[in-house]
């Protein structure tokens, strides 16, 4: 008995003893992992779209235009160019700009436009010569003028000429012109005629005249990017035009375009405050005498047969040759060796001389 406690007691003694003994330390709990860092993508820059270049190509300057109006007929607007009457309106947007002398020294444009999109105001409209009317058939362009000399509407008629005249043209051509009121108080009655791309193209459109070059019509005039080379330095040009006008053009390498000037002053658009700019500028030369009994003094001047000439392009001059086999005819230049002559892509401006009265200067 007594042995059964001892025996008892010294095993609540172990147990006491190792329940009391040294506690094991705790696991240490985990540390929850960082998560990567994940960089967002850098945002691409913002591209502009490239502009919508038109499929077809101007005709008349080598460069881009709508399909739609790359077989069309051009309109050839007269422009009076006294100075009374600066600045003309809608000249800026011109393709080719024809540039004669009239009776007294004076000089008119005749402004060809290839599409009438976007081109607002236009004048101050004067009235019709032969020799423009020609320049215009060169191009089987609708012609556009007020009033005209008795041989211009003699030509008018006996040519069949399709034309809108702001004087005698009844009540259909007269939708086509207005009067601005505040030239009419400034610059004069006879400066104030003034038409536009919108009028004159729903006037079109409602018309008879077909908007589609004749049959047999083509004008091949080729254009480049090429720079001319080997020519003459011709950065500053004077044309002595006349004992009223003379022109001036200013090679502006930055734009590769020469700056028209008259007058002294920087040649103007009235609707854009822009000056008139060039890729190519061509002096003619022909016959121009005046008409024999006119007491206007109005002048006869030769569109058709041959010449020489000048091309002036990017600050260099280089001679050429012009030919026109008739009035429906459009030119055709040549290089001496008689090779076809490109013209660079861009607007022209066409000055016909008389060399033995107009003289050229170069500095």
């Amino acid at each position: 008995m007594r042995k059964r406690k001892s025996a008892f007691l010294l095993a609540l003694l172990l147990l006491l003893t190792t329940g009391c003994g040294k506690k094991s330390a705790p696991t240490p709990a985990e540390e929850p992992e960082t998560p990567p860092v994940i960089e967002e993508p850098a945002a691409e820059p913002e591209v502009e779209p490239l502009p919508d270049v038109p499929t077809g190509t101007n005709p008349l300057t080598g460069l881009p235009i709508e399909p739609e109006y790359e077989q069309r007929r051009p309109v050839a607007v007269m422009l009076n160019n006294l100075k009374k009457a600066q600045p003309q309106l809608g000249n800026s947007q011109a393709d080719i700009i024809y540039e004669v002398p009239a009776e007294g020294g004076i000089t008119r444009m005749l402004a060809v436009y290839q599409s009438l999109e976007d081109v607002g105001s236009i004048g101050s409209i004067r009235s019709a010569r032969p020799y423009y009317i020609e320049l215009a058939l060169g191009h089987d362009a609708l012609y556009v003028h007020a009033g005209g000399s008795p041989e211009a509407y003699a030509d008018l008629k006996s040519w069949k000429v399709e034309h809108i005249d702001g004087v005698n043209g009844g009540a259909s051509h007269d939708a086509v012109f207005w009067r601005d009121v505040e030239r009419r108080k400034t610059k004069g009655y006879e400066h104030s005629l003034l038409t536009s791309g919108e009028r004159i193209q729903s006037f079109w459109d409602d018309s008879k005249y077909s908007q589609t070059h004749r049959e047999g019509y083509s004008y091949t005039q080729a254009f480049t990017d090429e720079p001319l080379t080997g020519g003459t330095a011709a950065e500053h040009i004077k044309l002595n035009y006349t004992g009223y006008k003379t022109g001036l053009f200013d090679y502006d390498a930055d734009r590769g375009e020469y700056l028209v000037s008259q007058y002294q002053a920087p040649y103007i658009d009235g609707n854009t405050g822009e000056q008139v700019v060039a890729v190519n500028v061509l002096f003619l030369e022909t016959d121009i005498s005046t008409i024999s009994g006119d007491k206007e003094g109005r002048q006869k001047v030769r569109t058709t047969g041959e010449g020489s000439g000048t091309l002036y392009r990017g600050g260099q001059s280089e001679e050429i040759h012009w030919s026109r086999k008739d009035r429906n005819s459009p030119f055709v230049y040549s290089l001496p060796d008689g090779s076809p002559l490109a013209l660079g892509r861009g607007r022209s401006y066409v000055c016909l001389i008389n060399p033995h009265s107009s003289s050229v200067e170069l500095f």
